[in-house]
């Protein structure tokens, strides 16, 4: 179970240290996170709780959760960013929630652009960026994260879940995360680029995507960009998703249209 004190020996595990907050019951622990960044929390500052009434998803979706059957916590992040390769980090985060799936459940995992990890093929956890930019370059960014535990909530028909402790989850995926967090470095894109690559479920396979601006666009994910922007074929040419939602088009049995898939390698030092 967690608790401040687990919370702290999280980080600690990562080799880390920070301001953490733990509540049994809380709204959102992204908007907690949020109102600490704004009074000047430190980057790493971690806060949890094991139930939220108001949890969020992306693009203004609801994030549901059974009580004591859920990872629920938001990080913040202080990193030398532009704006524009912001989503990165979410990048990052599915990643490093992939492989701490793999080590300490033994369960595969992949990941779905831009923001979920599955498991079993079934979406398991959601990620949720939110960044505030300065001039030129992001002041903070509070990563909040979501993952069913043991067993989906009942309002979840279809979704995925991790057979892990939260705690033991929470520390490989602090310990994965940190690993690779280096946003001043300058392979540091590349490198998040291409371990999401080799994870990513979308390459390869025929997707609809609808844009904030309203467009639908249609056609195979060939790859993913120095941004960690989605590069889609169309009839009409290629186009580049950076924001939006992303589904896998199937065909008239539910079976996916698939086609070649993506991989990348590090273009860099690990």
């Amino acid at each position: 179970m967690l608790s401040d004190h687990a919370l702290t020996h999280a980080l600690e595990g990562a080799g880390l240290r920070a301001p953490v907050r733990f509540e049994e019951v809380t709204p959102s622990t992204q908007a907690t996170a949020l109102a600490m960044a704004a009074d000047g929390a430190p980057e790493w500052t971690l806060v949890a709780a094991a139930h939220q009434t108001q949890g969020r998803g992306r693009l203004g979706r609801r994030w549901d959760d059974e009580p004591g059957r859920a990872l629920l916590f938001s990080l913040v992040l202080r990193p030398r960013l532009e704006p524009a390769r912001a989503g990165l980090l979410s990048l990052l985060a599915g990643v490093a929630m992939a492989e701490a799936c793999e080590l300490v459940a033994a369960q595969g995992a992949t990941c779905l652009w831009p923001n979920d990890v599955l498991v079993a093929e079934r979406k398991a956890i959601g990620i949720l960026a939110e960044s505030v930019a300065g001039a030129g370059s992001l002041e903070v960014v509070v990563l909040g994260v979501g993952a069913n535990l043991g067993q989906p909530p009942a309002s979840m028909p279809g979704a995925g879940a991790v057979d892990a402790e939260d705690h033991d989850l929470l520390e490989a995926f602090l310990g994965a995360f940190s690993r690779r967090y280096a946003p001043a470095h300058p392979a540091f894109g590349g490198l998040v680029v291409a371990a999401f690559r080799a994870r990513c479920a979308t390459l390869g396979e025929r997707i609809r995507a609808r844009t904030t601006e309203g467009d639908v666009v249609e056609g195979e994910a060939v790859d993913v960009d120095e941004l960690g922007g989605l590069l889609v074929r169309t009839a009409e040419g290629e186009r580049t998703i950076r924001f939006g939602e992303v589904e896998i088009v199937r065909d008239v049995s539910g079976a996916r249209v698939r086609g070649d898939r993506v991989r990348g390698e590090p273009k860099g030092p690990e």
